[in-house]
C-alpha cells in the first residue's frame, strides 16, 4: 500500500471540495475480490457492505455514520471516496434482502448474499479460532460514492 499516493488522493479530494477538513474514516480494500468490488462501488452498483462485528479488534477502526472512506482497488490504488450513511449491527440471519441488493454482487438476491457471505465468514471465523453460526453479529454499512 503506497501511503503517500493515498494521502495525495485524500488531499486532492479536500482541495476539490474546497474544505480544510472532512473526517477520514478508513482506507478500505474489500475482501474476496477487491478489484471487482471496488469497481462496483465506483460505478454505483455497490452501496453497502457487511463485516463481522465480532472480529473487529480493539485497535481496528469501526465504521461510523459521516465517515469518508478511501476505497482501494485490487492494486491498492485509491479509486474513489465514499460517505457512510448508515451503520447497524444485526445477526447474520436477519440481514435484509434490501441490504443484500445494495451490496451489488452476483444476482443481488438475499440467497446469493447468504451463500457468498457464509462462505467468507466461515473462513474468517476459522482463522480467528471461532465458529460461524447464523447468529453472528454483522456490521451492515450503507454508503454513497461522493468522489
Amino acid at each position: 500500500m503506497d501511503k503517500e499516493k493515498i494521502h495525495d488522493y485524500w488531499f486532492k479530494f479536500l482541495r476539490d471540495k474546497n474544505s480544510l477538513y472532512y473526517p477520514l474514516g478508513d482506507i478500505t480494500i474489500f475482501g474476496g475480490d477487491p478489484d471487482k468490488l471496488a469497481h462496483l462501488v465506483y460505478d454505483g452498483t455497490k452501496t453497502a457492505t457487511t463485516s463481522s462485528y465480532d472480529l473487529y479488534t480493539a485497535d481496528e477502526y469501526l465504521p461510523q455514520v459521516g465517515d469518508y472512506n478511501i476505497i482501494l482497488d485490487g492494486n491498492e490504488e485509491p479509486l474513489c471516496i465514499t460517505e457512510t450513511l448508515v451503520t447497524e449491527v444485526v445477526p447474520f440471519k436477519y440481514v435484509s434482502a434490501e441490504h443484500a441488493y445494495h451490496e451489488g454482487e452476483g444476482n443481488r438476491t438475499l440467497d446469493y448474499w447468504r451463500e457468498v457471505h457464509e462462505d467468507f465468514f466461515k473462513k474468517e471465523y476459522q482463522e480467528a479460532g471461532k465458529e460461524f453460526n447464523d447468529e453472528i453479529p454483522c456490521l451492515c454499512e450503507v454508503f454513497k460514492r461522493i468522489y
